[in-house]
Parts: C-alpha cells; structure tokens; sequence
C-alpha cells in the first residue's frame, strides 16, 4: 500500500487508542520513515525489472533519479526511522522495526518467493501493536485488531500485484500471486479483504452498528466491481475498504488498547 495510506492508517490507529496528539504525530512520523524507506529501497531493487519492462511511471527507471542518491534516501529514511520508533518506548519500537525489517526482507528477497504474502501479513499486523505497547500499562493490542491488520495487508500484497503479473513472471518474480494467476489472485486478495473487515465488525464486544453493516455492504459491493473490471481496480478497491476501516476504528475509540 502506498505511503500515505499506511500512515494514515497507524495515524487513526495512534487517535483512536487515546495516544494524544503528540503520541499521534511521533507514530506517524515514525510510520512515515518506515514506508518511505521501503518504498525507495523497493525501487531501488527493482530497478534492473523496471528497466527491462519500460516502466515509465517509475523515475529512477528512466534516468530522471540517479541510482545513488535513492540508496541514500533510503538508507537515511531507514536510520531516521529508528529513533522516531524508538521514542515511543523500546517494545512498541522494536514492534515497528520488526515490521519495517519483514518491508525490507520483501524488496530484498521474499517477492520472488511462495513466502511474498508473509511480510505485508507480519508489517501490518504488528502496526497496533506499535500503538498499543505506546500506552500505559503497554498492553498488547486485540487479536481481533492484530488479525485484520494482517489480513489487510496480505489482501493489499495480493490485489497491488494483479496488474503486474506477466511482467513479473518475464523478469523472474515468482511470488505466491504470480504462482497462483490473476483469476486466483483476484479470488484471495478479495477474500482477505473481507475477512479483514469481518474481524473489525465482529471482533469487538457488543452488537454491529449501522456504521458497520453500512462497511459491510460497502466492501462487498467494491470488492465485486473491482474483480469484474480487473486492472488496478482490486487494489484501489482495497485501499477504499482501508479509508472505510480507518473510519471504522475512530468510531470503536479507546477499546482498542
């Protein structure tokens, strides 16, 4: 997912669980780093396939970005990272670094793997606990909060390849999307997603609100349209159902530490 998305979303998670607005923005700071430095270093790695596929929509692929300085933004996004994690307590940062390390683990070698889906599941998943273990007390966050995170983020692995399938296969990535075929793909980052949900509305204690049958109506009806019109439609239907979900746990509030 990119950036921005992750970081609103730990962003809401950080508001929801009571943080405050200074705990709210060191978590999205931190958050911010992380993704930037995974995203350069994605490009980075890349950047042989890039080249050999005519990607024009990526910089460094054309030439307009040495390759040099995004190693070094990525490196220094990296290092910056660090501390901005660890300022919100040594458990809920190593928690963060743990997942920006499975990031890194991807771009470097687990995307050409059967294992492809494992970091996206293990980064995301392990984001309420880097917002939780922040609180007093340093509770470890729901199951039910820590399963869709993951479940989310494997749903996001699974619908962002979908339009880059052939290419990966011509330039050697054999991650478990590719493996599987498009058809499949489609099939179980739509599943994901909505199980993802399912763990938001059915998890927490207490019947389902409007707002939550509303979500789930909602997230089937994206979900279905995105796989009849295929392309990057699966992957922008992942990322409404996310703003959707982020929606959701501002209205859940302070249950989630």
């Amino acid at each position: 997912m990119p950036a921005a998305g992750v970081t609103l979303f730990a962003g809401a998670l950080a508001a929801a669980a009571g943080r405050g607005p200074a705990g709210t923005a060191l978590t999205a700071a931190a958050v911010a780093a992380g993704q930037l430095s995974v995203g350069w270093s994605n490009d980075r790695a890349d950047l042989r396939r890039d080249r050999a596929t005519g990607r024009r929509d990526k910089p460094l692929a054309t030439g307009a970005l040495p390759a040099a300085a995004v190693t070094r933004a990525a490196v220094g996004a990296l290092l910056l990272c660090v501390p901005l994690s660890l300022a919100a307590g040594p458990l809920a940062g190593t928690a963060h670094l743990v997942g920006v390390g499975a990031a890194w683990a991807y771009n470097l070698r687990l995307k050409a793997t059967a294992a492809s889906w494992a970091p996206y599941a293990l980064a995301f998943g392990l984001l309420p606990a880097f917002v939780t273990l922040a609180l007093p007390g340093r509770p470890w966050p729901p199951l039910w909060l820590t399963g869709a995170a993951a479940l989310l983020g494997a749903g996001a692995h699974f619908a962002n390849v979908l339009p880059d399938i052939a290419d990966d296969l011509a330039t050697g990535v054999r991650g478990l999307p590719q493996r599987l075929g498009a058809r499949r793909s489609a099939a179980v980052a739509a599943g994901l997603v909505l199980a993802s949900t399912a763990c938001l509305l059915f998890g927490p204690p207490g019947p389902v609100g409007p707002y939550g049958r509303w979500l789930l109506a909602l997230t089937c009806a994206l979900l279905y349209g995105a796989a009849r019109a295929g392309g990057r439609m699966p992957f922008l239907a992942t990322m409404g159902v996310a703003g959707a979900d982020v929606l959701l746990l501002l209205v859940l509030g302070t249950g989630l530490g």
